[in-house]
């Protein structure tokens, strides 16, 4: 009712494709990701091994801690996952998604979420965190996961004042931009202060002139559920250039002036404005 971008393909058929990629990801979560973690959690209780157990603090400041380092280390996580080509052949298929709303970010590729119980055994050993942090930790990422994929416009004030604490849908929506530089920006999930501390916050793009998805795998059939499971697997295309060899990248003349200050609507036009250039 109020979208923050407008649709550009078929809502339906993708709700289907992101619901199947969404199963396998959940079944893989329930098999390996939370029996591992719970395993992990046991263990580092039982030995009071962890960075929050060195330390004699009340458990409240030790529950802060532990919660503000599992955000960290998740941030270190996604942005490896941009990094390192292996990583991203998996991450990628988050990015393919041609539009961006709840359904995105369920949508990981298996072999992603089978790769992520390694983070959460090096998370829960590395913090320590308690069985009831962790609960609460899991609960408020996949609420603002869920929240700054959405594709909710809410008034600009009320978004900047929301980010100043959170994650929001303008911040994440540059994330998953056809341009390379600002898809490799505003790797944070839950608290933007981790992109703030490492120059990695970017959010003077306004949301119509964002193209979401990705250059190289922006036709239809890049975006069937087939394609999608085997992607990672095959030969990868030149990711920022369109199927005609054309590198995308943005005006600077729709750009904010100041990267941390968010932007609502473009002053120059209503559709994205890119500019191909062949090399």
């Amino acid at each position: 009712m109020f979208p923050l971008r407008l649709q550009t393909h078929s809502l339906i058929k993708r709700l289907f494709i992101n619901s199947c990629i969404t199963a396998l990801a959940f079944a893989t979560n329930a098999a390996v990701v939370q029996p591992t973690a719970q395993f992990m959690l046991q263990w580092t209780q039982l030995q009071s091994f962890g960075l929050v157990h060195l330390v004699p603090l009340p458990t409240a400041i030790k529950s802060v801690m532990a919660f503000l380092l599992m955000d960290l280390t998740y941030y270190y996580w996604h942005r490896a996952n941009h990094r390192f080509l292996f990583l991203w052949r998996f991450h990628n298929v988050h990015h393919i998604d041609p539009d961006l709303d709840i359904s995105t970010g369920f949508r990981f590729h298996g072999v992603e979420i089978l790769l992520s119980a390694g983070l959460r055994v090096f998370q829960i050993a590395l913090t320590g965190i308690s069985q009831g942090t962790y609960i609460l930790y899991e609960l408020v990422y996949q609420a603002n996961t869920l929240f700054h994929h959405s594709n909710i416009r809410l008034p600009i004030w009320t978004e900047r004042w929301l980010n100043t604490i959170l994650v929001t849908p303008r911040m994440h929506g540059v994330h998953h931009s056809q341009v390379q530089d600002e898809t490799n920006s505003n790797y944070s999930v839950i608290f933007p202060w981790w992109d703030k501390l490492h120059q990695t916050l970017r959010l003077n793009v306004p949301q119509s002139e964002i193209e979401i998805g990705i250059p190289a795998y922006s036709s239809p059939d890049d975006n069937t559920l087939q394609h999608l499971w085997l992607v990672p697997f095959q030969k990868q295309r030149d990711y920022w250039r369109k199927p005609d060899n054309k590198l995308v990248e943005r005006s600077p003349s729709v750009l904010g002036e100041d990267l941390s200050r968010m932007v609502d609507f473009s002053t120059t036009s209503i559709a994205p404005n890119l500019s191909l250039r062949t090399e």
